[in-house]
């Protein structure tokens, strides 16, 4: 029954029902907060495997393979006359672990050829997720929701492992289905990435994306870069004291020499920290909307897997999926009758 699921008629029916949301004013259309999950896929990561770890294992495979052959010698010559049981079982161990070997070599000569990083033996489309996601091995799930009634407007299935460079890509569709010309998004610090930004900018998103504080200035206990502040007539930088960079404040700027750069589009981001400075609250909200659906969805899923193989597959299963959610939020809303109501209008 499983393999009957159909990508383009779930996605039909998931937004076919998101645009009698749209008709019944379910969404704002004011405010969007977008973020990802990882779902596990129906596979082991002991079954997912990168060249390093193909590589690795045929190293071991190898050495094993020698020893067992020097123990199949010693025990040819101490088993001459008792039948030859242990030998015999060595033997099968040996060629076991060569066809083994022989079919990894095999997956590793392949990802050479292909320049893939990644291969899972049982379903070929999931990746092995970041370390902080607890997720070993599955698929990056994103979502645009509409913050009025925590509705998911928009939906996708990627094996991409970070969330950076996806904010535009979930955001423009939704603006589009929402049929409104401008709408805020707010996301987490993993969607953090200029050029996307920049980009949901152009498209009618303005985006409100904390900046991650990394590098070792922040490390090391020095004033952040967005603690300088631009000054664009002069096209140049303005330290926390007040002055043109060299100020009594040194110690707390640099240990040596520092240069503060900026990139050409650096406005983007300078628009972008104005407006968060102006809606701190912002965040709070995307964190409250987000938490709905994910909290759900994964309760439903009882933080298991997906039941899919394949890309295409999973992305029917999770279309299927989030059109549940959005209908039990809107029966809850709405009652049944109203429901039944609009659907027969």
């Amino acid at each position: 029954m499983h393999n009957n699921y159909n990508c383009a008629a779930s996605k039909f029916v998931f937004r076919q029902f998101t645009l009698l949301c749209k008709r019944l004013v379910l969404f704002g259309r004011e405010l969007l907060a977008v973020d990802g999950t990882r779902i596990k896929a129906v596979n082991n990561k002991d079954r997912n495997f990168t060249r390093n770890s193909l590589e690795k294992f045929i190293e071991a495979a190898d050495e094993r393979l020698e020893e067992y052959l020097q123990r199949l010698d010693e025990g040819d010559a101490a088993e001459s006359g008792t039948g030859g049981a242990r030998t015999k079982n060595l033997a099968e161990k040996i060629e076991a672990l060569r066809n083994k070997r022989g079919r990894y070599a095999v997956r590793l000569a392949e990802m050479q050829r292909t320049g893939e990083a990644q291969v899972s033996l049982t379903d070929p489309d999931n990746r092995a997720m970041a370390a902080h996601t607890k997720v070993g091995v599955g698929y990056n799930i994103q979502v645009a929701i509409d913050a009025k009634n925590k509705m998911i407007v928009e939906q996708a299935v990627t094996y991409q492992v970070v969330d950076m460079g996806l904010l535009t890509q979930t955001a423009e569709p939704t603006r589009a289905i929402l049929d409104i010309a401008t709408i805020d998004v707010v996301a987490d610090r993993g969607y953090f990435k200029i050029e996307d930004i920049e980009a949901c900018e152009k498209a009618g998103c303005v985006p409100f994306v904390p900046k991650p504080q990394r590098g070792s200035s922040v490390r090391e206990g020095f004033f952040r870069k967005d603690e300088f502040r631009y000054d664009p007539e002069r096209d140049v930088f303005i330290c926390p004291a007040g002055q043109i960079l060299v100020c009594p404040m040194r110690s707390r700027c640099t240990n040596g020499y520092r240069k503060v750069s900026r990139l050409e589009n650096e406005a983007v981001l300078d628009r972008m920290a104005a407006r968060l400075k102006a809606r701190p609250e912002v965040l709070d909200r995307r964190r409250e909307t987000v938490e709905h659906p994910f909290g759900s969805i994964k309760q439903w899923m009882n933080q298991g897997a997906f039941l899919m193989r394949g890309l295409d597959k999973v992305r029917a299963e999770f279309s299927v999926t989030a059109f549940v959610y959005n209908l039990r939020r809107a029966l809850n809303i709405l009652g049944v009758e109203a429901m039944m109501e609009a659907v027969r209008s």
